[in-house]
């Protein structure tokens, strides 16, 4: 079998859900350095808390000083009255109805199966079912059917291991074999202004408290600026993305992004995660003086539209052509998140490498070829990527993608793209019945085998796939993609942005050019 072997150089592709152009509700006002809550560990039975030189663990809502220390870690874990367990459970929806929630609770008690449902982001998440982390797939399987026969789930429900906490929940804290409980979040605050959750060092301060599940949150609280210090290298590593101009836009973005989101996990007691899921923040550990600089050289500066924080989204490279949000999520077109060329050639459709351009006429460029002029080109060994499945190995993707022995894939086809090249809806033509997946969803459809030999998401829609055929036979044997770029595609192209610094370009330009129509202002 033959596939790109890549080994990551730590740009992360960032895969962030897209909440439209308002944002969140809660957001920076002008002044003070807003603080932000990042829980650098959601969801634990126990930890470690400490500080770098003299620090003080107190209850959040008594003021109590439970336990003083010097360069010293204190273990906290769940109260003896609570048990932690955890079971498969079928998430069968999101929604922000009370009236939904109510109808799907009173419809699933009557058939006498077990619910969950967890607060998320202003809405509900609906989970039906418990059975052990042990139980099989067949059993699971047989579930799902029998909910979706009576139409408690849809069949693109899935099955999550959920951790809840059941019981009394309290704290029990010890540092060097005394013990103390409390029903209240614990905070760590240390002199030196640095602290440690399960040995990671943090600015700010340290808390533990517990999520919607019961179970317990290491939380990181400091300052956006100071959260900002450990996201930036980590969004947009200096090494070897040094340009600062590149660096400060990624900075503006990440600044938008954390403020317009502010709230945006309250019901497990922080704002954000510190993953693809949010932003990726990897704390003091990941500090390094280029960005840093470019953090302070833009402190409070926002993107906005209309005057509303934007949905600054980003991903690592966009293969030559971002993504209008819409063709890329389930959303209402936003102005500012356009598709752009990412090039000095100008935005002509031409130069989109959509197969229908350069498969069907000759006046357009291949998707292999649209590389003189590009920023990205030079930067990112994701410009241009191949992968190829054998018969047996596409089979076996995308059966367990939708969760049915599928047989031989006879076709693969996209049969419809965006105008930005991407695969907007794909088909699987099987022995077994045919399958469509859309937009983004498609590159969780069509994994590729990594280095390690398992599967993996597909690094971007912007592809071309055809079969592979037998020479002798012209039997299909399996199915080759060529593509370009990683992740959604969708706002600023972080590579993209980079090689337009190289080329001179200040960080205002940048992020105008890929966020369309938008303002910068200073909040603090």
């Amino acid at each position: 079998m033959k596939v790109l072997k890549f080994v990551a150089a730590g740009l992360m592709a960032c895969t962030l859900f897209f909440h439209g152009a308002g944002g969140y509700s809660a957001s920076a006002q002008t002044g003070e350095d807003p603080t932000i809550r990042i829980g650098v560990v959601p969801s634990v039975g126990s930890l470690t808390v400490g500080g770098q030189g003299a620090f003080e663990l107190i209850d959040k809502y008594t003021g109590e000083v439970l336990f003083t220390g010097t360069d010293e870690e204190v273990f906290v874990e769940l109260g003896s009255a609570a048990t932690v367990q955890s079971h498969y459970r079928l998430q069968v929806a999101f929604t922000t109805s009370q009236a939904y929630v109510d109808d799907w609770l009173r419809r699933a008690h009557a058939e006498g199966y077990p619910t969950y449902t967890e607060d998320y982001n202003g809405g509900w998440r609906l989970y039906l079912g418990e059975f052990p982390a042990d139980a099989s797939f067949t059993v699971r399987t047989a579930f799902k059917d029998e909910v979706v026969a009576k139409g408690l789930a849809a069949s693109d429900a899935f099955w999550k291991v959920v951790t809840i906490a059941e019981g009394e929940t309290q704290l029990k804290v010890t540092k060097n074999g005394e013990e103390k409980e409390t029903a209240h979040p614990v905070q760590l605050v240390a002199s030196s202004g640095f602290v440690k959750i399960n040995g990671q060092t943090y600015r700010g301060l340290a808390e533990v408290g517990f999520n919607s599940s019961g179970t317990l949150a290491g939380i990181n609280q400091l300052s956006v600026e100071q959260y900002l210090y450990g996201v930036v290298p980590r969004e947009l590593p200096p090494v070897p993305y040094g340009e600062v101009e590149a660096q400060k836009a990624q900075a503006i973005a990440a600044r938008t992004y954390a403020l317009s989101n502010l709230g945006k996990r309250s019901a497990d007691g922080y704002d954000l995660l510190p993953t693809t899921s949010d932003q990726v923040y990897g704390g003091y550990g990941a500090e390094h003086p280029i960005s840093n600089e470019a953090v302070d050289g833009t402190r409070g500066i926002v993107a906005t539209y209309e005057g509303k924080l934007i949905t600054a989204v980003f991903h690592s490279t966009s293969g030559g052509f971002t993504a209008n949000n819409e063709d890329v999520w389930t959303s209402e077109a936003t102005p500012y998140l356009r598709a752009k060329h990412v090039a000095q050639k100008g935005n002509d459709l031409k130069y989109v490498p959509a197969l229908d351009i350069y498969k069907k006429n000759g006046s357009g460029e291949s998707l292999r070829e649209v590389k003189t002029g590009d920023f990205e080109a030079d930067w990112s060994r994701y410009y241009r990527w191949h992968f190829e499945w054998m018969a047996d190995e596409i089979s076996e993707i995308v059966g367990s993608y939708f969760n049915t022995e599928v047989g031989q894939v006879l076709e693969i086809n996209v049969t419809e793209r965006s105008s930005s090249g991407r695969a907007a809806v794909i088909e699987f033509v099987t022995e077994n019945g045919t399958f469509y997946e859309y937009k983004d969803r498609i590159r969780w459809a069509l994994q590729y085998i990594n280095a390690n030999g398992d599967p993996a998401v597909l690094l971007s829609t912007l592809f071309i796939i055809e079969p592979i055929k037998d020479e002798e036979t012209e039997e299909t044997i399996g199915y080759k993609v060529d593509g370009g770029g990683w992740g959604h595609g969708v706002g600023m192209s972080q590579v993209g942005a980079v090689g337009m610094a190289e080329k001179g370009y200040t960080y205002d330009v940048i992020l105008k050019h890929f966020y369309t129509g938008i303002e910068l202002e200073t909040r603090y």
